[in-house]
């Protein structure tokens, strides 16, 4: 008997081993390709936590299948939580999962999203994302802009091509026109990453982009006038879409206040209000990420600013290690990252440190950002272009809306702005007391409600709209508000919602060499022209408005439109 209960222990030993054995071999046999729920070991022994501001970055290390210690943070309802982080791997380097060492839209310090041989867009085992911490640098920022200007890398950038190993160079200043071609180019062309695997919101995505190439000829649309837009048949057809199909599933893990935290008011209210009207949305947010065409990482990057920076530091390396982080436990808890290298993830950012923050680990998402450049890696055909709007009364975003009728617009044109950047101050040298048509101005004293600035732009033709230490300025939106013909200076900037909107035919966009020209270039535009423009600006208005509930073609909507548009065209087929 004692004999016969051993070979019987025995043997059951066997078959719980044999059983465990079996079970994470199947574990791992989908960890290893990647399938639907493919994460599941990571799972198993990541913690079930979300990042929050404090103490989360600065020791952090991407190696391989490296664990960053729990750290203990605060959040904004005085909780500590314990977090653990699994960081991705290293990509093997065997054929089969070989890189194009050729780089896209980033720093030279690094290289990231570029094209595999079957054209899929991945991130290179090159990509040393702690050197590239290391090496960025940043000016402290202003009151006005938050406006730093970080390390300017080189002027020549590439747009990536499908299935190609040659790269488009981008010219040291891209005209509107150029912008144009190369937006029609990248749609035509640049495909994001193969989905590891297939579902129906791939065939979907693609349904919808040959609906919109093949929209029906709108000739008359009392909503929407035409000569505003590249195309307004396709515009329409893509807008009636996205109202139809878009599903986004917004991710619900991290701490206020970087994340889940909107802000409603300054010159970054953009990304605030957009995160609020988005979490709130009851017919684009679903709650089945398997639906969702898109899926919104809703961090603030004002906030990200304000929670982390050093001040005077001119180190953004914990910044950056943040959103690392925030990323990687999104890839380790939920599938749907993986399957298209972050293709279908998007984020909306308006500080101007949030292109720097976001071209490592976020560089294959489609980015919605007021700081959009040609030369700091906006990328044509994935990127969007978000409007920067000074938000002054968030109950009443519209207050003072509208401008002087024609006959009572007796400035030529205006300007007035601290002395940010490097074109500013040539603006001023040239034309501040010059000229009683061209009412420059520095920064002007204060007065209740910004009274007299806004009076200067309610009464002059034309509003000078000059970058400061980025290419981005609330003025452009603020002319429009106001109804003044926005003239644009500013090299290499992408107008926002620039898929939909012609800006050639509401604006005038001045070279940054032709500022002792500004004048002549304004005054040889005829009267007509010049009311041509004036009745667009008020056409185009109401695409750049907030409301607390969003309307039909309103800013929230078009913010939207672009990231549905660009994905629309990006997806493989």
């Amino acid at each position: 008997m004692g004999g016969d209960f051993v070979s019987m222990f025995q043997l059951e030993t066997k078959r719980l081993l044999w059983l465990i054995g079996i079970t994470f071999s199947v574990i791992l046999a989908f960890q290893y390709l990647e399938l639907p729920y493919g994460n599941v070991l990571l799972s198993l022994f990541s913690s079930d936590k979300v990042p929050t501001p404090e103490n989360t970055v600065s020791q952090a290390r991407y190696t391989n299948k490296t664990i960053v210690n729990n750290v203990t943070v605060f959040n904004q309802g005085n909780s500590t939580h314990e977090l653990g982080f699994v960081l991705e791997p290293e990509w093997p380097q065997n054929k089969s999962q070989a890189f194009d060492d050729s780089t896209t839209n980033v720093s030279p310090n690094i290289t990231a999203a570029v094209l595999s041989n079957d054209g899929n867009m991945l991130l290179s085992q090159k990509d040393n994302v702690t050197d590239s911490i290391e090496k960025e640098s940043f000016r402290p920022s202003s009151p006005e802009t938050g406006g730093n200007v970080h390390s300017k890398s080189s002027s020549v950038r590439t747009v990536p091509k499908e299935k190609q190993e040659f790269h488009t160079p981008v010219s040291e200043v891209t005209t509107v026109s150029e912008m144009n071609k190369l937006l029609i180019q990248s749609h035509a062309s640049y495909r994001s990453m193969k989905p590891r695997w297939f579902s129906n919101v791939d065939q979907e995505l693609l349904q919808a982009r040959s609906e919109i190439v093949n929209a029906p000829i709108v000739k008359n649309d009392p909503k929407l006038y035409g000569p505003i837009y590249h195309n307004v048949s396709m515009f329409k057809r893509s807008y009636e879409l996205m109202e139809e199909r878009l599903k986004v599933y917004v991710y619900k893990e991290g701490a206020r206040p970087i994340l889940h935290s909107p802000f409603l008011t300054g010159i970054y209210a953009s990304e605030g209000w957009f995160m609020k009207l988005m979490e709130a949305n009851k017919r684009f947010v679903t709650k089945n990420p398997k639906k969702a065409h898109l899926f919104y990482l809703p961090f603030s990057s004002r906030m990200l600013e304000e929670a982390l920076y050093v001040k005077d530091s001119h180190s953004h390396k914990n910044l950056i290690q943040y959103l690392h982080d925030y990323v990687d436990l999104i890839a380790a808890r939920h599938s749907f990252w993986n399957r298209t290298g972050g293709a279908d993830h998007f984020l909306v950012g308006c500080h101007d440190w949030a292109p720097s923050e976001t071209k490592l680990r976020l560089a294959t998402c489609i980015r919605s950002l007021c700081n959009a450049d040609v030369k700091e890696g906006f990328f044509f055909g994935k990127d969007a272009s978000l409007p920067e709007t000074y938000v002054r009364n968030a109950q009443n975003p519209t207050r003072d809306l509208g401008g002087n009728t024609f006959s009572k617009k007796t400035t030529l044109a205006f300007f007035a702005g601290s002395m940010h950047g490097y074109v500013r101050p040539i603006l001023l040298k040239h034309w501040e007391n010059k000229d009683p048509d061209m009412k420059i101005f520095g920064k002007l004293p204060k007065s209740k409600g910004n009274s007299n600035y806004i009076q200067y732009m309610k009464s002059s033709k034309y509003c000078i709209c000059a970058r400061g230490y980025e290419v981005n300025s609330p003025r452009v939106v603020e002319a429009i508000f106001y109804e003044c013909v926005p003239v644009i200076i500013s090299d290499n900037f992408v107008p926002p919602f620039f898929e939909a909107l012609d800006w050639e035919s509401f604006s005038v966009v001045v070279l940054e060499k032709d500022i002792p020209n500004l004048k002549n270039i304004l005054v040889s535009i005829p009267e007509k022209r010049y009311l041509r423009l004036l009745m667009r600006v008020k056409k185009v208005q109401k695409h750049f408005l907030w409301h607390k509930k969003p309307v039909k073609y309103d800013i929230f909507h078009m913010i939207l439109h672009s990231i549905w548009y660009n994905r629309v065209f990006s997806a493989i087929s």
